[in-house]
């Protein structure tokens, strides 16, 4: 639901904030107080179009914003739209920038305007399609499953390879890999580091033998670290005092006399090996250039061989899974037609059912004589009947018409409204512009009940000039505009119950409300 509306700057509006709860809200004003720009900016919350035009003279920009509250789950939403006056609109959700298209993505979830807007869910052939299937609760399991198989059969069939030249070339280029990472003979993954640190160490032989030679001789010899250390520890031998210092001097002589030994032992082992340090060059060039194939890293290496193994096995059976393949492929397509058949008797049982029940609620729209008619295609382009269409002809002698052909916005936003009226799929909020153009009297009070009826699902705005409408809101937003120093500004905000009397008083009597229209105007709202 729309829970506030922030307008600035858009047309005859400075600013204004409204608040909004679920249920019925009407819009009531005088003409051209700026009822329609209230409307205006919902569409462009929802990827309507923006025009410069649309911002306040001598203003840089209009802006727009729009909360909007999940009743379910209490999520909220901020959708926001800025017009400049010179250059592109901006759009926001959430206060970050998005594109229009994702505006109106968001904003079809959300919003429904049925009127002069183009932002009108039912005239799309997807949406009239959802309708019929909701309306006689189709089912469309099967043909849902059939059309999922034979998409993943021939997914299937593409993977396997395009045609036999270009499954040769897959076939020769997976062999030249496989066998080449095989020949490799990859001990492990880390085999590349191993040999590295190897490589380091014999590449400095003399260097490394002269190291450890240095620390046998700085620890060991005489007069080095051993020998001042053994010194030490004589000098505290049997003195009480120095106890703790005599235990600790004792293991690091002890400790010295090893590591002294052990660089000795080292340096003994070290041996000049030309022959192993070009092997492992050799192997190292190898493991690297497998890298620079399939790599980066030598994991990824053996990974790419699994995978092109795999691969190579897949393409080599080419002629037994396309078999089988075909064998499902032609077993799904049945199962698809069949579902198709099914779906689409099920959808023209259920047409003239749909339209005679929207029929039936236009005649207390005051429309007595509108004809509805649903096609359903029969066509081998269309087994499933999937391109439905919802026809109107709203005067006798007129032949039915899409409804996005339809004239009269009054008209179509009363087949939108009697349509809501049959079925429950809908967006949270729902926007009736120009809904009660043309009728009066009875008609109007059918009007305004149905559209409390709707309301009891959704939230409902309606802009209406019908004292009978305005009576069965909840709510109801009075907009007025005034002139102060040759500057236009408007005013909106929700009516009190006083204020309402007054307002509906006004519609009554078409002028200044008199004492008559003020009592009709209580009776109305029941108070």
């Amino acid at each position: 639901m729309l829970a506030e509306l922030h307008i600035r700057n858009l047309g005859v509006i400075d600013s204004v904030t409204l608040q909004f709860s679920t249920g019925f809200t009407a819009f009531t004003g005088e003409t051209g107080a700026g009822k329609t720009m209230i409307i205006e900016a919902i569409n462009l919350l929802v990827g309507g179009r923006a025009e410069a035009g649309m911002v306040r003279h001598g203003c840089d920009e209009a802006r727009v914003d729009g909360r909007f509250i999940d009743p379910e789950t209490d999520d909220e939403v901020i959708l926001s739209r800025v017009i400049p006056s010179d250059g592109r609109s901006r759009a926001y959700i959430d206060g970050a920038p998005a594109t229009v298209g994702g505006l109106a993505e968001l904003g079809a979830r959300l919003v429904d305007l049925h009127g002069q807007h183009a932002h009108q869910s039912l005239l799309a052939e997807r949406a009239q399609r959802n309708a019929l299937d909701s309306f006689g609760s189709i089912d469309l399991t099967d043909l849902e499953a059939a059309k999922a198989e034979l998409s993943l059969i021939d997914a299937s069939m593409a993977a396997l390879g395009g045609d036999e030249q270009s499954r040769n070339r897959e076939i020769d280029l997976l062999r030249f890999q496989v066998s080449e990472i095989a020949d490799a003979n990859i001990a492990s993954t880390d085999e590349d580091e191993r040999l590295r640190r190897e490589e380091t160490l014999l590449g400095d032989v003399v260097a490394n033998r002269e190291a450890l030679h240095a620390v046998h001789s700085l620890l060991g010899d005489e007069g080095a670290a051993g020998d001042l250390v053994g010194r030490a520890l004589a000098s505290v031998t049997s003195r009480e005092v120095a106890a703790s210092l005599h235990e600790r001097l004792v293991s690091l002589a002890a400790e010295l006399r090893d590591v002294a030994a052990e660089a000795r032992l080292l340096a003994e082992r070290l041996d000049d090996d030309p022959a192993r340090l070009a092997a492992i060059g050799d192997r190292r060039r190898v493991l690297r250039d497998l890298c620079r194939k399939y790599g980066p890293e030598l994991a990824d290496v053996v990974r790419f061989g699994d995978e092109a193994s795999a691969r190579l096995a897949e393409l080599e059976s080419h002629g037994e899974s396309v078999a089988t393949l075909l064998k499902r492929r032609t077993k799904a397509q049945e199962r698809l037609a069949s579902a198709q058949k099914s779906v689409a008797a099920a959808r023209r049982k259920a047409a003239p059912k749909l339209a005679k029940a929207v029929e039936t609620r236009l005649r207390a729209l005051a429309l007595p004589h509108a004809e509805i008619r649903i096609d359903v295609p029969e066509t081998p382009a269309d087994p499933a009947g999937d391109g439905v269409n919802i026809l109107i002809s709203a005067n006798p002698g007129n032949p039915p018409a899409p409804l996005n052909k339809v004239a009269s916005g009054g008209e179509l936003a009363r087949v939108m409204l009697a349509l809501r009226l049959v079925l429950t799929q809908a967006p949270p909020c729902l926007v009736f512009d120009e809904v009660d153009a043309g009728i009066g009297g009875s008609a109007a009070v059918a009007v305004g009940e149905a559209l409390r009826q709707v309301s009891r699902k959704h939230q409902v705005f309606v802009v209406t000039h019908l004292p009978q409408v305005a009576a069965t809101a909840d709510l109801q937003v009075g907009i007025v505009k005034t002139v102060k120093q040759k500057e236009t500004f408007v005013r909106a905000g929700v009516l009190s119950t006083e204020d309402r009397v007054e307002e509906i008083a006004r519609m009554l009597s078409g002028g200044q409300a008199k004492a008559s229209a003020l009592q009709t105007a209580r009776d109305m709202l029941g108070i």
